[in-house]
């Protein structure tokens, strides 16, 4: 009796682990595996949905249309995309065959909601022209002739432009070259897809650079919150920085700045003066000062996707890395997004704006459904430290390194950066990095810009920075 008794055990338990088993596993499929499924470009059920209405329209700022829809046939409506390349990954692509991407994909459902409500009234003022169901639309942040003049100030250049409101987070442009022309991707999906220069993807939020010496922002304000005096630090600038026979930092061109202080260091760019100030900052406090400004982390965005921007861990005795690190080269890589976020960070006394690329969803009949509300993310630093960056960020534009972006009339504030990268071998030019805001009394509009191989001083990226200052404060 006693074998049988536990054999009935035995099988119980098999019996229990194995239900515990099934109902795991649909536990698994209903809340991961299935949304998954539904969401797929490739469900055929979704893209029949997605055609019963049609789809609605996405607008700029001043309800400038940037993407909309007509109807075919029953079946099937065309999605035309006004300005083809220059907002190409600012709004991504929606096709039956090759998916949906960018702010079209974030706002799928709320593109082919009609917001019917039960009463017959709300039925039919979601009608359009013969009776079409129609979706509701999108008001996004983009300024039109901000995103145009951008993209045309890249030129041929590969690289990126993100400009965003200090105050509010708000995406003013975001642009990535090369680009390529969503209303046509199935001529010429093979090209695009198969292009070396990998224009599917946005460099604006998913590329990954050295920032060179844009990088000393954060290092300086690591500085004042970490090393006492720093406003009186002065060192004698030979134009190397020597870690042992066969390692040292060099300023550009190998630049002797002689006996200078913290203000001049940033003003004139040394390598010397901030690779040895982040050596006595130390690798943790610079990389929690990095992390302050969500470097190693997810960034809060609504209507974009930001890949992590990178700041090593390092042993203490790895004094060159950790020189390196702390003028934006090493191992240190960010996105254009990133930089963006911290030039718009000083400009807002120390506070981060969440950035967003949408201020409204509403109605096919233009009412307002939705409304995104500026939300910060966190005091980053304090004000006084975000004023005295601020201070040296203006003098860089009017006497330092950044004059390049100087625009008449407006006190431009901005950093310059050379990062150096090994992507295309020890020959390659480095990237050209400008980032800043302005104007100093009230700062409208923070922006970043980077060009691939733009060469020293950051002067290309600044030139077209102060393109787009005049374009969006010089009415």
């Amino acid at each position: 009796m006693k074998d049988i008794s536990d054999n009935i055990k035995k099988v119980m338990i098999i019996f229990l682990l194995c239900f515990i088993g099934l109902i795991s596993y649909i536990t698994y499929f209903e809340f991961i595996v299935a949304p998954k499924i539904v969401s797929s470009q490739y469900n055929q059920r979704l893209w029949d949905k997605r055609n019963e209405v049609l789809r609605g329209t996405i607008y700029d700022r001043n309800m400038k249309a940037l993407a909309k829809s007509t109807r075919i046939d029953k079946g099937s409506q065309k999605r035309q995309y006004v300005e083809g390349p220059a907002f190409a990954h600012a709004l991504g692509y929606l096709d039956v065959k090759y998916g949906i991407t960018g702010l079209e994909k974030k706002y799928d459902k709320e593109l082919i909601s009609t917001n019917v409500k039960d009463t017959l009234a709300d039925f039919i003022k979601s009608k359009g022209k013969n009776g079409e169901k129609c979706g509701n639309n999108l008001k996004t942040t983009l300024d039109y002739n901000l995103q145009k003049k951008a993209y045309e100030l890249l030129g041929d250049n590969r690289g990126a432009v993100v400009a965003l409101n200090p105050k509010t987070g708000e995406i003013l442009a975001m642009v990535s070259k090369p680009s390529f022309d969503p209303n046509y991707l199935n001529e010429n999906w093979k090209n695009i897809n198969e292009n070396k220069e990998r224009p599917l993807l946005n460099r604006a939020t998913s590329g990954l650079y050295p920032p060179g010496s844009t990088f000393k922002t954060i290092t300086a304000v690591s500085a004042l919150e970490n090393v006492s005096g720093i406003m009186d630090k002065r060192i004698n600038d030979t134009g190397v920085l020597e870690f042992n026979s066969k390692e040292s930092l060099k300023n550009y061109n190998g630049e002797a700045l002689g006996d200078i202080g913290f203000e001049e260091a940033f003003i004139h760019s040394s390598n010397v003066y901030f690779g040895n100030l982040g050596i006595e900052i130390g690798n943790p406090k610079l990389k929690e000062t990095a992390e302050k400004f969500y470097f190693n982390k997810n960034i809060p965005a609504d209507g974009v996707t930001i890949e992590n921007s990178r700041f090593p861990t390092l042993k203490s005795y790895e004094k060159g890395n950790i020189a390196q690190s702390a003028i934006g080269q090493g191992t240190v890589l960010t996105t254009p997004m990133e930089m963006a976020l911290v030039a718009s960070t000083i400009a807002n006394d120390g506070i981060m704006m969440k950035p967003c690329l949408v201020k409204e969803v509403q109605s096919s009949k233009g009412e307002v459904l939705q409304t995104i509300k500026p939300e910060p993310i966190q005091q980053v630093t304090t004000n006084g430290n975000a004023k005295i960056i601020k201070d040296f960020m203006r003098k860089v534009v009017e006497e330092g390194t950044g004059t390049a972006a100087a625009v008449e009339n407006i006190n431009v504030c901005g950093k310059t950066g050379t990062a150096d990268h090994s992507d295309e071998g020890s020959g390659a030019l480095p990237h050209s990095w400008f980032i800043g805001f302005a104007p100093y009394e009230d700062p409208q509009i923070a922006l970043a810009v980077i060009i691939e191989d733009g060469g020293q001083g950051g002067i290309a990226a600044a030139n077209v920075a102060s393109g787009i200052f005049r374009t969006a404060l010089i009415k």
